[in-house]
């Protein structure tokens, strides 16, 4: 078996798809130190910055003294504590996808979806997913046990077809709000508007919507969207600058989680004093329009440079600007070659990706500045130029 491995590992290097982790050893922020280099890195997605902010620091400092480092058992044995409870309501009133919500926190994204499919849907169920939906979503499915269709990215007609031609119990149309390796942002209002018209559920993934779009709550704030047919989840490690993910719904939908989402039940719940500092930044996201119009800011400036490489820049207006390189070694290059110059910029290749269109995902924060945009974009056009 070892030798078999070795061989597998060998031919991922020969493709250009090994990946290896840089030890970074910094807080986060616009520049990181790795090993004996300064990074100007364009790689988080801390899209407000708040991930170092003093703010969550001291938040997080003066919990963890009042609560402990652990919670010490699942939400369902003692886990549950008061800073949980506190952080659930809040977030289920700001974002608030349909009135009365509730909301259940989990330890992570991918837990997240991984239950809310599970829980939701069963082998006598249909799942119409958008191809480039994250790996989460699809694996949440195949769990499931339901029938699965994969509609073309973004494609309200095929996915129209699907429904008409799927008969199931339960039908459940799953997408990413704002798709992670695109930047792009699904049609939201045409998915609720077919989910009403055929008696399914809409299952949100707005891992990158949330504390970027629609004022801080998201993308389905973002389009004006709220119905008892949405199961909303978001991401409290990227925007919300610390840890962890929840999902709001109406009141049934999260009692059903809570009683039967293996993935919630069977974990221990996340520290207290996170919870603590999430309410902290979830301050900070609600008051953070000077962070978002600077955000607006520096993409639109990136674009306006970036568009006249020779890779394909595609249409984003989120904080994930990707330029499709193709080949993944000659992502790989690219990235490289910035790396010299003193700028991380990560190379996407598949299975992240689908062949043939390895990119550089430029993640950009409020916390840089117009000037470390202008250092990157010059940096893109010099190895452009000497590719």
């Amino acid at each position: 078996m070892l030798a078999e491995l070795e061989a597998a590992l060998e031919r991922r290097r020969a493709d250009g798809l090994m990946r290896e982790r840089r030890v970074v050893e910094s807080a986060q922020g616009p520049r990181i130190r790795c090993g004996d280099q300064t990074l100007l890195a364009f790689a988080s997605n801390d899209y407000l910055g708040l991930a170092n902010a003093p703010e969550l620091v001291d938040a997080l400092c003066a919990s963890a003294r009042a609560w402990g480092a652990g919670a010490g058992a699942s939400h369902l044995i003692v886990g549950h504590q008061a800073p949980h409870e506190a952080l659930e309501r809040e977030l289920a009133a700001f974002v608030a996808p349909c009135a009365g919500a509730r909301a259940l926190l989990f330890s992570s994204g991918y837990l997240a979806n991984l239950a809310i499919l599970s829980s939701l849907a069963t082998r006598h169920d249909a799942i119409f997913a958008d191809r480039l939906n994250h790996a989460c979503l699809t694996d949440g499915a195949r769990l499931s046990r339901a029938a699965l269709t994969r509609y073309p990215h973004r494609d309200v007609g095929a996915l129209r077809d699907a429904l008409v031609r799927v008969r199931a119990r339960r039908r459940f149309i799953v997408t990413d709000a704002v798709f992670s390796m695109d930047g792009d942002i699904a049609p939201l209002a045409d998915l609720l508007a077919l989910a009403e018209a055929h008696d399914a559920w809409l299952v949100v993934d707005d891992a990158h919507g949330f504390g970027v779009l629609g004022g801080g709550r998201g993308t389905l704030a973002h389009f004006g969207l709220a119905s008892e047919r949405i199961v909303c989840m978001g991401t409290l490690g990227k925007a919300a600058g610390v840890a962890g993910a929840f999902v709001a719904a109406h009141p049934l939908v999260i009692e059903t989680l809570l009683q039967t989402a293996r993935p919630y039940i069977y974990t221990t719940a996340s520290p207290a004093p996170l919870a603590e500092t999430l309410r902290a930044a979830l301050r900070i996201v609600r008051d953070g329009d000077t962070r978002r119009a600077a955000l607006a800011t520096l993409i639109a400036a990136f674009r306006a440079e970036a568009g006249t490489l020779p890779w394909t820049l595609l249409d984003s207006s989120t904080p994930i600007q990707p330029l499709v390189i193709g080949d993944a070694a000659a992502a790989v290059r690219v990235a490289e070659a910035l790396a010299v110059r003193g700028i991380l910029v990560p190379a996407i290749r598949p299975p992240t990706v689908p062949a043939g269109t390895a990119r550089l995902r430029v993640s950009l924060s409020s916390a840089h500045a117009l000037a470390d945009v202008d250092a990157l974009t010059r940096a893109l056009h010099e190895v452009a130029a000497d590719a």
